[in-house]
């Protein structure tokens, strides 16, 4: 089910945001970040992902977009929470969990998701072959629109990760990156927190951050030489 209820913000009039995610209709689910499961990730640097995350929770929080997260089971060998996410998101909210794999399978966590009003959900997690392409299918098969940060993820390997890639397309789940997801929802660089979303692009393309220096430096030597 394609997302067309798009607010009057989001659409340009010459028809450009139609395709793209709506922030006012978005809701950000975070699964499963857990210490003990980033030990077991081999497809992306753990480092990366981290970063990843953390960007998610920035532009969470400067855009006003509501967060749940979940765990598992915190107080087993998965291990709690990437502290990260609440620190930088203090809005999210945490629903915690009966020991359910599939956060679709608990009804807190379900209740959450609809009382938010939104449809469409965006969502990131360790595995990503289990904790997010579990309860990716499961919204998709309930009506809602979903998006998987395959980058801001992580699988015990390559082949489980491209494997998931291909079964999250066949179930309807579009895949996405942090830098793509940062970028639709900034849409604009005419926008009053302009100037914080460009700190983000260093999170989620870290070479862009040498880019914005190298600029930054000619901008006072130019100042200077005047």
């Amino acid at each position: 089910m394609a997302n067309t209820a798009k607010s009057k913000s989001s659409v340009l009039p010459s028809g450009g945001g139609q395709a793209l995610l709506d922030p006012s209709d978005t809701l950000i689910l975070l699964l499963d970040h857990q210490a003990g499961l980033f030990q077991t990730v081999k497809d992306i640097p753990v480092a990366d992902l981290r970063r990843n995350v953390e960007m998610i929770a920035k532009l969470a929080t400067l855009l006003k977009i509501p967060v749940l997260t979940t765990a598992s089971e915190p107080n087993g060998p998965n291990g709690p929470l990437m502290p990260e996410i609440h620190q930088y998101a203090p809005h999210a909210v945490y629903v915690p969990r009966k020991g359910e794999v599939n956060a679709w399978d608990n009804e807190a966590f379900v209740e959450h998701v609809r009382a938010s009003g939104r449809k469409t959900l965006v969502m990131a997690g360790v595995w990503t072959s289990v904790c997010v392409m579990f309860p990716a299918l499961d919204a998709r098969a309930a009506g809602f629109d979903v998006y998987a940060v395959i980058d801001a993820s992580g699988d015990p390997s390559d082949l489980a990760s491209r494997t998931t890639l291909v079964r999250l397309v066949q179930g309807g789940v579009i895949p996405t990156s942090t830098n793509a997801l940062l970028s639709e929802l900034h849409r604009t660089w005419a926008r009053p927190e302009a100037a914080e979303l460009a700190k983000l692009y260093g999170l989620a393309a870290p070479n862009y951050a040498a880019v914005a220096e190298s600029y930054q430096k000619a901008q006072e030597a130019a100042k200077l030489a005047k």
